[in-house]
């Protein structure tokens, strides 16, 4: 009962029952499974890694075909691309001579003269004096109007000052971040982006532009206003300020060592309009002591930029000719000066009447009442009119040392 599974004619490998029959069918079906498998796994595989290729360097081609095209589309709208954020590409004029007139109307208050002003602080020391009043326009945020006095200080040196963001990273801790994003050599034009931090709030992100001028006078102006720009997308853990109108000029003070900023400044950073002007009132006094301090720290020292060299204090502009015959508003106006203030207020003081007078006077009053109200006896009124006549000499004679001619 022997089948010859080899083929062989003697039959000595052929001879087997049924049970090796089965399990040697099995072998020979297991053993050309396992090689199929292994063949339809390297043909698969090798099928991948070559479609893998020949999609990455379509992808790549397509990508590069796509960058180039976008940096032809960026090169054509004139934005700067994410990867050079201090590109010096043209800037459509986001700040204009227009925005100039409008900050020296603003300046001399001659935009609205229905507009009813609040005076918020008015302090010195031997270093500054600042004043500052506020408005509520209608349908706009809370306007200010501020001037700051700085002793020992030339022009020059406050406007690059007031313009170097990288110091100001450094003594005023409200600023989280400030990056240059791209400078205009055509028009003067800086963009940049600061990160600010406020008390119990979410931090505010402003993007905005501006521009300075000089007057034929050695003053300077400088217009900022908020803008969008394509390297700096909005973040959800920020609130962007979509409305921020600031500006100021900066002049020498006639006859002494020291410079004025008048300031015009108008934002909306989310806030509630009394709790916002009460932190103004409550702390514009200590951040402006720190800012003298900072700055005559900033006269003393070397202080490099560490962003671009170029940015609009070096490509400063001058004011046209028919804007800078409008200027000059006197230094009266706002802030006046410290000798002015002190002469005010020795005038106030000379016109009010001395505390002895004062007495004197309810005390001649008090004796006019008990003469109407006193009985008719001679002696009693005898009395009551020496009272009076000689507290009337004495009250003239305090009054005439008092008030010398």
């Amino acid at each position: 009962m022997g089948v010859n599974i080899w083929g062989c004619d003697d039959g000595r490998m052929g001879d087997a029952s049924s049970m090796e029959i089965w399990w040697l069918v099995n072998i020979r079906a297991t053993l050309i499974a396992l090689i199929f498998i292994t063949i339809s796994h390297f043909s698969k595989k090798f099928y991948v890694r070559f479609f893998a290729a020949s999609t990455s360097s379509s992808s790549s081609s397509s990508s590069s075909s796509s960058s180039s095209s976008s940096s032809l589309l960026s090169s054509a709208l004139n934005l700067p691309s994410a990867s050079s954020p201090n590109s010096r590409s043209r800037i459509p004029e986001i700040v204009n001579d227009s925005d100039l007139k409008f900050l020296i109307d603003n300046l001399d208050e001659k935009c609205n003269d229905e507009e009813k002003w609040e005076n918020v602080i008015d302090k010195k020391n031997n270093f500054l004096s600042y004043r500052a009043k506020c408005c509520k326009p209608k349908d706009r945020p809370l306007k200010y109007l501020s001037t700051t006095v700085f002793e020992s200080c030339s022009p020059d040196l406050l406007r690059d000052f007031y313009m170097d963001n990288d110091y100001r990273k450094q003594w005023d801790k409200t600023v989280i971040d400030h990056m240059q994003l791209q400078v205009d050599t055509t028009t003067g034009i800086e963009i940049g982006r600061t990160v600010k931090k406020f008390p119990l709030l979410t931090p505010r992100e402003y993007v905005l532009a501006w521009r300075l001028w000089e007057g034929r006078d050695r003053s300077f102006y400088c217009f900022i206003k908020e803008c969008e720009h394509p390297s700096a997308p909005r973040q959800k853990k920020y609130v962007r300020v979509e409305y921020f109108r600031s500006g100021w000029q900066i002049r020498k003070v006639p006859g002494r060592d020291a410079s004025e900023i008048r300031m015009f400044h108008q934002e909306d950073a989310g806030l509630n309009v009394e709790m916002a002007k009460l932190a103004f009132a409550k702390g514009i006094w200590s951040y402006l002591c720190k800012m003298d301090n900072a700055l005559h720290n900033y006269s003393a020292i070397s202080h490099p930029r560490t962003g671009s060299s170029v940015s609009a204090v070096t490509l400063i502009r001058k004011v046209p000719p028919e804007i800078d015959a409008r200027t000059g508003t006197p230094f009266s106006s706002l802030s006046g000066s410290v000798a002015s203030d002190d002469e005010s207020r020795k005038k106030k003081l000379l016109r009010r009447p001395s505390k002895k007078f004062v007495a004197k006077s309810l005390l001649l009053l008090g004796g006019v009442v008990y003469l109407f109200r006193a009985r008719s006896a001679l002696g009693g009124k005898v009395t009551v009119a020496y009272i009076i006549r000689k507290l009337r000499r004495r009250g003239g004679d305090s009054s005439s040392q008092s008030n010398p001619s």
